[in-house]
């Protein structure tokens, strides 16, 4: 079992280090668990799956960085109704897009060896795994902290 000194004495990068390990094993699962009981998502191999889970990681937290400084960019400290609105509208469709764009990376990369098929053209299968990984991730987060 691997041993970690509490977050007190572990530096940024292995807390870093440690989050994104975490991310990219629970993604893993819930594709593997997406490709042995939904015949909508296709995966080569275990293998393909663990390049697949990085590469959503990456893809996922670049889209938030860009979503983030967007907003910053054009809203800033800006307040007021309609700003809020502007700003969760730009920010769906930020997140929106780069799921497409995400889409495509993987069809880029791995071909058919990762398929999401289904409704339009695989797009909903994907929405809903992804929403899985992220939702999984938020459980595990909600449970380590309530262990402190």
């Amino acid at each position: 079992m691997l041993e970690f000194d509490d977050d007190l004495r572990r530096s940024r990068k292995q807390q870093i280090f440690t989050r994104y390990v975490l991310a990219v094993l629970i993604d893993l699962t819930v594709l593997n668990l997406f490709n042995q009981y939904w015949d909508y998502v296709f995966i080569q191999s275990f293998s393909i799956s663990l390049l697949a889970a990085i590469l959503l990681q990456v893809l996922l937290q670049t889209a938030l960085i860009v979503e983030h400084r967007a907003a910053d960019y054009f809203f800033g400290d800006k307040t007021g109704f309609k700003t809020k609105m502007l700003r969760i509208l730009s920010a769906w469709a930020i997140i929106f897009i780069s799921k497409l764009v995400i889409l495509e990376a993987i069809n880029f990369f791995f071909g058919t060896n990762v398929l999401f098929s289904g409704p339009l053209h695989g797009i909903v299968s994907f929405i809903v795994v992804v929403t899985a990984m992220i939702i999984a991730e938020q459980a595990i987060a909600k449970i380590y902290r309530s262990l402190a």
